[in-house]
């Protein structure tokens, strides 16, 4: 139970991704915030941790809103005292995203707000609580997309990359780590369902491991990232993608 007693947020937890990391962090003895725009969604995710015997609170939040995010952080503390990891996965996925020019001007205003902007709310309402921690980290939920180019979502993933490079040396005289994780194409419900068909089958084919991503695979990660054993690890954003990008050459 290598997290007991620790206390991990992750937003964007009411389904997929941030639902398994969620249950994954309850599994090794962490107090999990579930916290998701979808408030079903996280009661749900949260209902699922407490029937194995997990720690989970479910905090409805708009990632965008200043005031929503400060109230999460402080219902936290008042519910445990600390926070040691926030993990910003919340986040809008493809579909009309993929696009750039023929996106209107207030979709790429909306997907830059929850993609890049509410990650840095986040990590500026959580900053002095994760500082009293001795090996407090945000991970920050990228893509591959920031590197191959898919519109404005990968638009909004390469700013994110940027921000954790950022961040890490923002944060780094307080000791808390900043990296991010990128998926490839991963067998998420949510991402999948945003995804073409052909679109998903020429990643495979491109990729170096010809299989879609596990959500294990990405659970793993962040696992690793939030624990000592990559303690010499920070201001990097690391690609979980079968090799894909590698296999693109850029």
């Amino acid at each position: 139970m290598y997290f007991t007693d620790k206390t991990v947020v992750i937003t964007g937890a009411g389904a997929g991704i941030g639902r398994a990391i969620a249950e994954a962090f309850a599994a090794e003895g962490a107090y999990v915030i579930v916290t998701d725009i979808d408030l079903e969604g996280i009661e749900e995710t949260a209902k699922i941790i407490h029937s194995t015997g997990g720690k989970a609170i479910a905090i409805k939040t708009n990632v965008t809103d200043e005031a929503a995010v400060s109230e999460m952080v402080t219902k936290t503390l008042e519910a445990t005292g600390r926070i040691d990891v926030l993990i910003n996965n919340a986040g809008l996925h493809l579909g009309d995203y993929d696009l750039c020019t023929d996106l209107a001007v207030a979709e790429w205003r909306k997907i830059i707000d929850v993609n890049l902007i509410g990650a840095l709310i986040c990590a500026k309402a959580c900053r002095a609580a994760l500082a009293q921690q001795p090996e407090s980290i945000i991970i920050n939920q990228s893509s591959m997309a920031a590197h191959i180019g898919l519109g404005a979502y990968a638009v909004s993933k390469a700013a994110l990359d940027s921000l954790t490079q950022m961040l890490a040396k923002d944060l780094s005289p307080a000791g808390t780590r900043v990296m991010g994780i990128a998926p490839g194409l991963v067998n998420s419900p949510t991402a999948l369902k945003k995804m073409p068909r052909e679109l998903t089958e020429r990643v495979i084919a491109m990729q170096l491991v010809k299989r879609s991503g596990l959500m294990q695979d990405l659970v793993n990660t962040a696992l690793f990232l939030a624990s000592d054993k990559s303690s010499f690890m920070s201001g990097q954003t690391v690609l979980v993608d079968g090799g894909a990008v590698a296999a693109a050459g850029v």
